[in-house]
């Protein structure tokens, strides 16, 4: 394994590490304005939500690695205490990553990237008309963690509006993951669509208590044919099955972790606890 110290390895290289490491990392699209009442539109991916009462979101934008100094959104911020995150989807990921170009002070990247602005309800800045999710938000504190290049600047925002593209919602009101079309940053150029292809469902454990990996008998957990997700999924039931309907259950000829492995593949986790107890 190789192990690195922050401290000898410099900025940039730390830099490429958490970013290749951390992800995929939400984007917030920050509109903001400044005293003159300039727009501005930047993407930042060290962002995330941290409370939903209050509502509050964080983002960061950091001091430029090799000059140390701060971003337009930063300085903006600091001027006029309000800021849109708009949430970006794959409809415009490109005009987003056009947006990031380091165009000087009083550029509007609105008209650069191709965007609608519109009016806000409670804060100055614009929304994104195009985003599928828009946030109103004051900003209730800014946490600067260094004035060295790289250092991120936290920006502590509280949502007073929240706008929603009908097209987005499912039938019960609520955004559907699918439709909704999310894309997020990963290390480098890269970047990660949450679609179909890349999306699955787990149930949370919010009101059961699973046995865990402890209970599970030594001949199962140390069985290389298992994986930790079927140790997970083996560990997350309550209670183990009855003898009675260990008994109960048909034999087959196959090797019982073979079939178990192949029962929970399915879901279906009482059944191969019902094969591997019966060995």
């Amino acid at each position: 394994m190789l192990t690195l110290n922050p401290n000898e390895i410099g900025t940039q290289k730390t830099h490429q590490y958490l970013l290749g490491a951390i992800g995929p990392r939400p984007i917030a699209f920050a509109s903001t304005i400044d005293k003159d009442g300039i727009r501005n539109l930047s993407p930042f991916s060290f962002f995330n939500v941290f409370s939903a009462n209050p509502p509050i979101l964080i983002f960061s934008p950091a001091r430029s690695g090799r000059t140390g100094e701060t971003k337009n959104t930063f300085d903006n911020v600091k001027e006029v205490p309000e800021v849109v995150i708009n949430i970006v989807n794959y409809n415009i990921v490109q005009q987003m990553s056009l947006s990031s170009s380091p165009y000087p002070k009083g550029v509007d990247e609105f008209v650069k990237a191709g965007l609608t602005p519109v009016s806000s309800e409670t804060i100055k800045p614009f929304r994104v008309k195009e985003s599928p999710v828009q946030f109103e938000c004051k900003v209730n504190q800014i946490v600067e963690l260094g004035q060295n290049g790289g250092a991120g600047n936290l920006i502590i925002c509280e949502v007073l509006r929240i706008h929603i593209q009908d097209d987005i919602l499912d039938a019960n009101g609520l955004i559907d993951q699918h439709k909704i079309d999310l894309v997020s940053r990963m290390g480098g150029n890269w970047y990660c669509r949450a679609n179909s292809e890349s999306m699955f469902e787990i149930e949370k454990p919010l009101t059961t208590i699973g046995i865990g990996v402890d209970q599970i008998p030594d001949y199962i957990k140390n069985n290389p044919i298992l994986s930790g997700n079927d140790l997970g999924l083996l560990a997350s039931v309550e209670k183990l099955p009855s003898v009675e309907e260990v008994n109960n259950y048909p034999r087959s000829k196959k090797d019982s972790i073979v079939e178990a492995k192949e029962l929970i593949e399915k879901g279906e986790i009482h059944n191969a606890w019902k094969v591997l107890l019966a060995r």
